[in-house]
């Protein structure tokens, strides 16, 4: 299997659901500010392919994120249908779908980073890597909330939508806290499953064959606690 078959694979199916969801999303304005890290993100990926090409497991969550973010910007986070069946599955006050795609905003950034700092060896230990993965997920969470802010203050009633609080005076913190949520999964749950990938993925790019035993693949820094 090729290596960019995550990446034409996860960018039909994401095209797809862009083009499905943006025939009658219930707010046209809101599904754009939704979908757009989708739209920066494709480009940047195919760009991307053949001077870092990403492991899989980043492909795959990268695309799942945008299928969240796109249904989001589809219904709006308040309105999702997937998130009203949990809402009565374990009965909450409110539909917790945005919570879903805060979780999202944190696993896949941290992945992200962990694979940028791993392949660019700028960190050898894995305390400093796993402290650097987390800080990063939090800035983005804290960037996002941000530009939630700024579009609060620019669309004043216009952005409610958007904001999918759901009356919670403690969205943001609720938000942010789900990031941190999906930073530590990542660093509990897939830390092995990566770090196998990594090495995959920097052994194609020295022109294929097995290191040296003993040794990590070039691009991959052997981590120290």
């Amino acid at each position: 299997m090729s290596r960019t078959s995550p990446l034409t694979v996860g960018s039909a199916i994401t095209l797809a659901l862009l083009v499905l969801s943006g025939l009658s999303p219930y707010d046209r304005g809101t599904w754009l500010l939704e979908v757009a890290p989708v739209l920066i993100a494709l480009p940047v990926l195919w760009a991307s392919r053949r001077r870092f090409p990403l492991t899989p497991l980043l492909y795959v969550l990268v695309f799942l994120h945008a299928g969240v973010l796109i249904l989001g910007g589809a219904y709006t986070y308040a309105r999702v249908p997937l998130g009203f069946a949990l809402q009565d599955l374990f009965d909450l006050a409110r539909n917790p779908y945005d919570r879903i795609g805060h979780f999202f905003q944190g696993l896949v950034p941290a992945v992200a980073a962990r694979e940028i700092l791993i392949r660019g060896e700028f960190v050898r230990s894995r305390r400093m890597l796993a402290f650097l993965v987390v800080c990063v997920a939090l800035a983005i969470s804290a960037t996002y909330e941000l530009i939630e802010w700024g579009a609060a203050l620019a669309l004043g009633a216009g952005a409610v939508e958007f904001l999918g609080t759901q009356g919670d005076p403690w969205d943001t913190q609720s938000d942010i806290f789900m990031a941190l949520l999906g930073a530590l999964t990542t660093l509990a749950l897939l830390s092995r499953l990566h770090d196998r990938q990594i090495a995959g993925v920097t052994d194609r790019q020295s022109d294929g064959g097995a290191p040296p035993e003993g040794n990590p693949p070039r691009g991959v820094t052997r981590l120290v606690v």
